[in-house]
């Protein structure tokens, strides 16, 4: 009988009366997550997307572990006789409950209405190094394309969401199934603005089909900027929340961060032809004239200065709960009250 694998990276089951030294393939060491780059301590390979770290193939050949690892040790709970005993030694004092209060509680929220205002954005020396030397290769880049227009077999749709390459004249007759809205990532689902076909998964949002039908791209100077999902990532101090957004050599004369009380509109153009998009409906409000845009080579930084100084319990204020449905039982009885009547 097949029992499972408890090596880390494993997760395959396996038959314990033939169980070969090199049969498992795994990790003896554990995660490692730093400055946004995810691997294990026994390897060197690293990644920014979680879902190619869980893929990532063990570096180490042994037998397959049914044994499957001891659940952390919980604290010794102490008597009640000696809780008793140490609640008397302790000073008499009034208790109070302090929670985290709600933003609308904490400062009467201003309008989502209100008029957007543009922040003001600082660029690192280092971005504007980087984007000279891009500047430098496109030119000659364009130059040999000038030279060869011809397209290359192979050379794939720049179209958002189509998979297909080129195959010859034949394939500019093909139907492009593309995307033509932009992505966005809520309450931990994905999905493209123009089908709304929601999943929690990174790959299968990629490898999602098209709801638009139009013709092939094959060329970047004629697709235009191609909207793309974009890692990003927020954390907060006592005064501030600083949201992360890792585009790499974000053009600074075509990107800008909007922003009034409540709300943050993020635009960003990257490596050339890519655009992000994203539109926050902030938990907390924010001072807009104390908050500012830091451009730099591998991503952007947006810190917005809290009104208040208090905890926010998120970045992105939870949409309002649906309308209550009537209940089977209230149904019934409304029915029967009809019935009377």
């Amino acid at each position: 009988m097949s029992v499972l694998c408890y090596n880390k990276g494993c997760g395959q089951r396996f038959d314990p009366e033939n169980n070969p030294d090199d049969g498992c393939t795994y990790h003896p060491g554990v995660p490692v997550f730093h400055d946004a780059l995810k691997g294990w301590s026994c390897c060197k390979r690293r990644t920014t997307d979680f879902s190619d770290f869980l893929s990532i193939v063990g570096c180490t050949k042994g037998p397959h572990n049914k044994e499957k690892p001891p659940e952390p040790v919980k604290p010794d709970v102490t008597s009640s006789v000696e809780k008793k005993d140490a609640d008397d030694q302790k000073p008499k004092f009034n208790e109070y409950i302090i929670s985290a209060p709600k933003p609308q509680e904490a400062i009467s929220r201003p309008s989502a209405d209100e008029p957007m205002v543009r922040l003001q954005h600082n660029v690192s020396t280092s971005l504007k190094q980087a984007l000279e030397r891009l500047k430098l290769s496109e030119n000659v880049a364009e130059k040999k394309e000038d030279e060869n227009d011809e397209i290359k077999i192979g050379t794939s749709c720049k179209n958002g969401g189509c998979t297909k390459s080129f195959d010859g004249p034949a394939s500019d007759s093909d139907v492009c199934l593309y995307h033509s809205g932009f992505p966005i990532f809520h309450e931990g689902m994905k999905y493209w603005s123009c089908c709304k076909k929601k999943t929690s998964d990174f790959n299968t949002f990629l490898s999602q089909e098209g709801c638009t039908k139009g013709t092939h791209v094959w060329r970047k100077k004629d697709a235009g900027k191609k909207v793309v999902p974009c890692r990003f990532d927020w954390h907060q101090t006592g005064s501030q929340v600083i949201i992360s957004i890792y585009a790499k050599n974000a053009v600074p004369e075509l990107s800008y961060v909007e922003a009034n009380s409540t709300t943050l509109n993020i635009h960003v153009i990257f490596e050339g032809e890519k655009e992000f998009v994203q539109k926050i409906s902030l938990w907390g409000v924010i001072d807009v004239s104390k908050s500012i845009v830091n451009m730099m080579a591998a991503k952007i930084e947006v810190a917005t200065k809290k009104s208040e100084p208090m905890t926010w319990a998120r970045l992105d204020l939870p949409p309002p709960p649906p309308p209550k449905e009537e209940t089977e039982k209230e149904k019934e009885e409304t029915d029967s009250e009809d019935e009377d009547e």
